[in-house]
């Protein structure tokens, strides 16, 4: 049975950090999950946005719906419990609702203008006082963590340290808090979140503690819990990195289970600048699985698939 390694971002440093590196590819390699603990984000920016997302969630329905992201085209707002489907196969619409924001652009900005794809301003609720300021500061932190984890894979694929910093500078990468009701009479069938696996690089996955999140290695049959450290990001593979790798990194599918208590969790996925162009790294072996494709483009493709199955009615 596959495990999840528990990896130490403090060792990322001087006579350890190659031990780092190999640990993480191993875990990219194998599970494609690893829990990341020591990783020098402030538990007071954690703890703001559950705050802050409590709060938002709170609110009456047609309040949240002022934000919906129906309005925008950037992928910026929030999502209605019965909206999305991560189960592209299956078509069962998720039991969550979830809020998104990701880097801001002025309304009046030469790229918001131009009309080019995810920059455009977030949706910022009126009724949650410090909302903005709080998640602000959390995007930043995890960005900066994300951008330094990059520096890993680069030193594990061959690939000097900086290499990946050039393709985060203006990223797409999105902040997204999730609120799973708990299961009261739940229904055959019904799911938290689907099995799916992430669009992006990798996604930094901060939860509460509640149970509910389990993935399925490619090469096993049967779906594993993935493991809760207080304090600690739950970090894996995306299909982009895997692409990019040539599939020397493995996204493994993952879903959350209805949870008997709410769950709440706060997800940080980190997608490259929209013009990045995401193709066989020169150090990785074998012969090309993926064409080129630049990252805007693969995004709006899984975004697509995500909401094309939504039911009349439910709409966020």
């Amino acid at each position: 049975m596959t495990t999840i390694p528990v990896l130490d971002y403090a060792t990322f440093d001087g006579a350890t950090k190659q031990d780092f590196v190999t640990a993480w590819g191993e875990a990219a390699r194998g599970p494609g999950f690893m829990v990341v603990k020591n990783h020098g984000v402030d538990p007071s920016l954690v703890n703001a946005i559950f705050e802050k997302a409590d709060s938002f969630f709170a609110l009456p329905l047609d309040e949240k719906r002022k934000v919906s992201i129906d309005k925008s085209p950037h992928n910026r707002g929030y999502a209605g419990t019965g909206s999305e489907s991560l189960d592209e196969k299956s078509g069962v619409m998720d039991q969550k609702e979830a809020y998104n924001m990701a880097m801001d652009f002025a309304e009046d900005d030469p790229r918001v203008l131009r009309g080019d794809p995810y920059r455009g301003p977030n949706m910022w609720p009126e009724n949650v006082p410090g909302f903005e300021h709080a998640f602000s500061n959390y995007f930043k932190a995890v960005l900066d963590l994300g951008v330094n984890l990059h520096r890993a894979i680069a030193l594990d694929l061959g690939l000097e340290e900086g290499f990946f910093a050039q393709h985060f500078d203006e990223s797409m990468s999105t902040l997204r808090v999730l609120r799973y009701p708990p299961a009261i009479n739940p229904q055959p069938g019904e799911i938290g979140a689907g099995a799916h696996t992430d669009y992006g690089s990798i996604t930094l996955l901060m939860t509460d503690g509640t149970a509910g999140l389990q993935v399925k290695p490619r090469d096993q049959d049967e779906w594993i819990d993935v493991p809760h450290v207080d304090g600690a990001y739950v970090v894996n593979i995306g299909d982009l990195l895997m692409r990019w790798t040539n599939d020397t990194y493995v996204s493994n599918p993952h879903r959350v289970q209805r949870p008997i208590k709410e769950r709440r969790s706060i997800a940080f996925f980190m997608d490259p600048n929209p013009n990045s162009l995401v193709e066989k790294l020169p150090t990785v072996a074998g012969d090309t699985h993926y064409p080129p494709i630049l990252a805007h483009e693969y995004l709006t493709y899984r975004l697509t698939a995500t909401y094309s199955q939504k039911q009349p009615g439910n709409a966020a």
